[in-house]
């Protein structure tokens, strides 16, 4: 597998955000990036993504192939309380619903992660 076999996304982020750019891999969990411009989001994505493969190997974690992972959209059903709450909060942070649903959902992961890898290594 070559690193540049990974697909990638990019979305402009909003000035309140910082306004600049971030890189996703979808098929490597938790790999995202950012940068100034696309192409310097697109070469700090790359330099995560190989990090991202090292520590994975150095691991023995598994390692995805490039172009195995979903679409990445789902649809969820909630209390109307609840989704009151996250229009709220996301306004409140001057970012999309959905946005602040995947940022949450990635925190999440990342905790469960690094507590599964604290688990491992200790």
């Amino acid at each position: 597998m070559k690193l540049y076999d990974y697909p990638f996304e990019i979305s402009p982020l909003p000035l309140g955000e910082g306004g600049s750019y971030l890189i996703t891999f979808p098929d490597l969990p938790g790999c995202i990036s950012d940068g100034k411009t696309p192409e310097e989001a697109i070469r700090n994505g790359l330099d995560a993504a190989k990090s991202w493969l090292a520590t994975a190997r150095e691991f023995d974690d598994p390692i995805p192939k490039p172009g195995a992972s979903p679409s990445g959209k789902f649809m969820a059903r909630g209390p109307k309380s609840l989704h009151t709450r996250l229009i709220s909060r996301a306004e409140q942070e001057g970012v999309s619903m959905n946005a602040l649903i995947t940022a949450y959902l990635a925190e999440a992961l990342g905790k469960r992660e690094a507590k599964k890898n604290v688990g491992r290594r200790g």
